[in-house]
């Protein structure tokens, strides 16, 4: 397999990537949101403006430049103009809650901050603040008077000022993995890796694709394929906010070649009216990503949805990539697919040993925890090399893998299949929602003796937190109360939907919670 560090000679920065594309196709259109465009030429103009505005405001290499808002062109532009003057970009949920954001920008200890108002002017005020950092704050957008301000900060003369030569080794960004009570983990990117992935072959990315993207520009869900689509010279469209009838009116008009969505939305597009009346004919590839699917719902996508279909299992942090090709397989869909790009994937068991033997045996499948190595890994977690350590796990000649916490095996023909998820993640519409955040929240309130969150089934977001709460003796809230209550305090996309009472809680002989217990009603109910 193929070494995990960055090669220098082999090392081409994304700048020299756009700088060769608007060489060779100066009015092609690189990125498209809604009627507005931008072109390589202009891309690679504004981008190097961009970077060069930012030497101009003190950024130095190894800087942390953070991006608050929504998808658009100006946010892109920006991305591209941080890591060419070889700062480290750190793109920031929109639906986070200030206090959260603030953590996070004091975490990577944010010289500058590109905050559009759509997120609210009280969030960019505020979080900031609360972070008392360096941080400077600079609005920007495509459109109003933010877009006139940005503009003005991104086009002043500074043309005679030199721009630093990225480096493989640079850290291109920190995408943050959770953390509302406790501290966000920041998963850091090397430029070089970074690199090496968009320039994998084997997604059909060309001067001639159109990739369709709708998630978080905060996500890897969004940042893989549009580097991808980028690196190899196609168009890339971005939607401000996904809407099911807008995502099929904008594939059917412009003819969209590529996505990469989470189940959720696949869900809502198949269920929508206009499905049976869009042409999607131009697709060549449709990705999923962010949760396991239901193999009902891939046999779906495979009737009905034309071109090619992977379902990508993974982690931000790297190590484990898994496709499943739905139409070449169609016998496997009740698996997440075998390692592809180098991956090399084990079992290991509750002690951290590997598994040897039978691991592969149909008929008496070895059940462990699934590791990972590949050459597209982080660096490690941002200032937190305790918790860079509990992810990795070395085998018996030293080589370094990535413990996800999930649990499975591997058949006979090496597909891999998912049982459980011990981390206790719970996937509501492809945002990661960790409990022990919401279980730190419920915790804090004086009439809680004892709580759990888990996920359950739900029809609008395939999963959604339940609390599930012991009060202290002689307590008389009630749920919907302590629910708001909860709610208040984490951001958007962590709400808890529902809290039930319970006398106590399933734990184990060792007084450990056992939360696969308690969930199991709840999807027994469900699949009856």
């Amino acid at each position: 397999m193929n070494d995990t560090r960055n090669d220098p000679a082999r090392f081409q920065p994304f700048i020299e990537m756009i700088a060769a594309h608007a060489a060779a196709m100066p009015a092609n259109v690189a990125f498209r949101m809604e009627d507005n465009t931008l072109t390589w030429q202009t891309l690679f103009d504004r981008v190097r403006s961009v970077a060069r505005a930012l030497v101009a405001n003190g950024v130095q290499p190894g800087d942390r430049v953070a991006l608050l808002g929504p998808p658009s062109l100006a946010y892109v532009e920006c991305l591209f103009g941080i890591v060419t003057a070889r700062a480290c970009v750190v793109p920031l949920p929109a639906s986070a809650s200030a206090d959260t954001l603030a953590t996070m920008l004091a975490d990577c200890d944010a010289r500058m901050l590109f905050g559009d108002p759509a997120v609210g002017d009280l969030l960019l005020t505020s979080a900031p603040g609360a972070a008392s950092t360096r941080c400077t704050t600079v609005r920007f957008g495509d459109e109003g008077a933010q877009a006139a301000e940005y503009a003005a900060w991104r086009d002043r003369p500074t043309h005679d000022l030199p721009l630093p030569a990225p480096q493989a080794d640079d850290a291109f960004n920190i995408i943050y993995s959770s953390g509302t009570t406790g501290t966000p983990k920041g998963i850091v990117h090397l430029h070089g890796m970074r690199q090496r992935q968009a320039q994998r072959n084997g997604f059909g990315f060309g001067p001639h694709s159109r990739a369709l993207l709708s998630t978080p520009m905060y996500s890897n869900t969004t940042l893989t394929p549009l580097l991808g689509s980028l690196a190899h010279g196609g168009e890339c469209i971005l939607m401000r906010k996904f809407d099911a009838a807008h995502f099929l009116a904008l594939a059917s008009r412009l003819n969209a070649t590529h996505t990469m969505l989470v189940p959720i939305q696949y869900k809502r597009l198949l269920a929508h009216p206009d499905f049976a009346t869009s042409d999607l004919s131009a697709f060549e590839l449709s990705q999923s990503t962010g949760a396991p699917m239901d193999p009902g719902l891939k046999r779906d996508i495979l009737d009905r949805w034309p071109g090619r279909f992977l379902e990508v299992y993974g982690m931000t942090e790297g190590g484990v990539s898994c496709f499943l090709d739905g139409r070449a397989y169609p016998d496997k869909l009740r698996t997440v697919g075998v390692p592809v790009h180098d991956t090399d994937i084990l079992l290991i068991d509750e002690a951290g040993q590997r598994i040897h033997g039978n691991a592969r045996d149909t008929t008496d499948p070895v059940v462990g925890e699934i590791v990972g190595r590949s050459p597209f890994m982080m660096a490690g977690y941002h200032q937190r090399p305790d918790a860079t350590a509990e992810i990795r796990w070395f085998d018996e000649d030293g080589r370094m893998f990535h413990r996800t916490g999930d649990i499975g095996h591997i058949d006979a023909d090496g597909f891999v299949t998912l049982l459980d998820r011990s981390k206790d993640v719970i996937i509501s519409g492809g945002n990661n929602i960790y409990a022990a955040d919401l279980e730190a929240v419920l915790a804090r309130h004086e009439d809680v003796q004892d709580c759990a969150v888990i996920g359950v089934p739900s029809v609008q977001w395939d999963e959604t937190p339940l609390a599930l709460v012991v009060l202290r003796p002689g307590a008389r809230i009630d749920g919907e109360t302590l629910r708001d209550w909860v709610n208040a305090r984490l951001g958007k996309t962590q709400r808890v939907s529902i809290v039930e009472f319970r006398n106590d809680l399933a734990r184990s002989e060792l007084g450990k919670l056992s939360k696969k217990a308690l969930r199991a009603p709840y999807w027994a109910k469900a699949s009856a």
